[in-house]
């Protein structure tokens, strides 16, 4: 979820050359994604929104700047695992899980702050195991959430369950 960090009033001349992140604006559109750097620019200029200028107090064009969630755990499938989890250069993280998990769904949120706070150091992915049956049969899969490290390419280590952020992180910090 996003939120408005801050806002600030730029004249809408200088806009492009406040920084080369931030592109002028197309005339129709009111909003600019820069998904690389995980924010949001929106304009909001003369024909603004009345609540939004008269809770800022102030005429002229503003930009708001949102933080975007910058890291998310992809899914990966059988034609993807590969390129994604053998080949890559980071140590991985995969989720095995299922829709109708209840316990998969407990450790979904701490996956995702896993994946954020070892950004860089980790990559995180999720395999649905009705989708991809053949990637659990592989690692011998029997009992969902599993979560397996792979570094180089090789399995490393697996844990089973819903466990606590603590020990998830303890098994990372091994191969990061």
């Amino acid at each position: 979820m996003a939120g408005v960090l801050e806002i600030i009033t730029i004249p809408r001349a200088s806009v492009a050359s406040v920084s080369p992140i931030v592109p002028r604006l197309p005339a129709r559109r009111n909003s600019v994604n820069l998904p690389e750097k995980g924010l949001k620019i929106q304009s909001f200029g003369s024909s603004g929104s009345v609540s939004l200028r008269s809770k800022l107090g102030r005429r002229g064009s503003r930009i708001a700047c949102q933080a975007q969630e910058a890291v998310q755990v992809l899914p990966v499938t059988d034609a993807t695992w590969q390129s994604l989890v053998l080949e890559s250069d980071l140590p991985v993280m995969v989720e095995f899980w299922a829709p109708w998990c209840g316990p998969c769904r407990m450790i979904h949120p701490v996956i995702d702050e896993l994946a954020k706070e070892y950004s860089g150091k980790l990559t995180c992915y999720k395999v649905n195991t009705d989708e991809s049956p053949s990637i659990a049969s592989r690692y011998g899969i029997r009992s969902i959430p599993t979560v397996i490290i792979f570094k180089a390419g090789e399995k490393k280590d697996a844990i089973i369950g819903a466990v606590p952020r603590s020990t998830l992180s303890t098994c990372i910090d091994k191969f990061v």
